[in-house]
């Protein structure tokens, strides 16, 4: 058997790094929230440092906690693009995408708003699917041909930057960035190590989030174990589960960020 990582332990990874991170998020950060931290004066020097001395401990956890967290998303734009590689239907892909948006936007809200419907952002679900539809026109554009290269060269630039304009107009997770993170790792997808570089120029302001790359470069190439709806089912029933937490923990009224 070939060494490394296969599809299934990467998604695993990025999933267990999502749940610690959206445990930071959704719970720590109401925490915080509770001790006041939103109404605290930044300029007042000695009113932060005591309030950084009673809360350091559960600062501090929500700051591993959101760093480890970091490492998820290029994993899953990762996976995104191998899985629309290797699709046999990108359509039926995509819908599933998209419906898995759509039903994880209420649990998503109630986690990250403490609301049923909340549109000044959207959850990550959505950006995988501009990413994934980005994809879908970038390769018809890829397969067509052209009599001028740069014609070819100027309509797919366009492609992404359209696929970049909706996520960032629809303010989902990681917005246009996201996307343009999805479309470098296809254009790049012969050279594991140009998708790494290109990975780690794009997130260079998260730096917690470079560590994504080091099960990326173990990737073996493999599929394996059949875990294809893990991550659907997971994401808007973890979300769901940490909300109940704080319902239950009296904090659930208190938006998590």
């Amino acid at each position: 058997m070939k060494k490394g990582f296969t599809g299934s332990t990467l998604k695993i990874i990025a999933m267990v790094a999502m749940l610690i991170d959206h445990i930071g998020a959704v719970i720590f950060a109401r925490i915080l929230m509770a001790t006041g931290v939103s109404g605290l004066d930044q300029t007042n020097t000695d009113a932060v440092m005591d309030w950084m001395a009673i809360n350091a401990d559960v600062f501090g956890t929500y700051t591993i906690c959101r760093m480890i967290g970091r490492i998820a998303f290029p994993i899953f734009c990762f996976l995104l693009v191998e899985g629309f590689i290797h699709t046999g239907n990108a359509k039926k892909y995509a819908i599933r995408l998209f419906a898995f948006a759509l039903i994880s936007e209420i649990p998503f809200d109630l986690a990250f708003k403490s609301e049923v419907l909340e549109f000044g952002s959207q959850n990550v679900f959505f950006t995988l699917a501009i990413g994934f539809v980005t994809l879908i026109a970038y390769k018809k554009v890829e397969e067509k041909e052209f009599q001028n290269k740069f014609t070819k060269i100027l309509c797919q630039i366009l492609v992404g930057m359209v696929g970049m304009f909706v996520a960032q107009i629809l303010m989902t997770d990681y917005s246009a960035l996201g996307v343009l993170v999805i479309v470098m790792f296809y254009v790049l997808r012969e050279n594991r190590f140009y998708q790494i570089a290109s990975g780690g120029i794009l997130f260079l302001e998260n730096m917690s989030a470079l560590f994504a790359f080091l099960p990326i470069l173990a990737y073996n190439g493999k599929r394996g174990m059949n875990v294809k709806w893990a991550f659907y089912i997971f994401y808007p029933a973890h979300l769901l589960v940490l909300y109940a937490i704080c319902h239950f923990l009296g904090l659930s009224a208190i938006p998590a960020i």
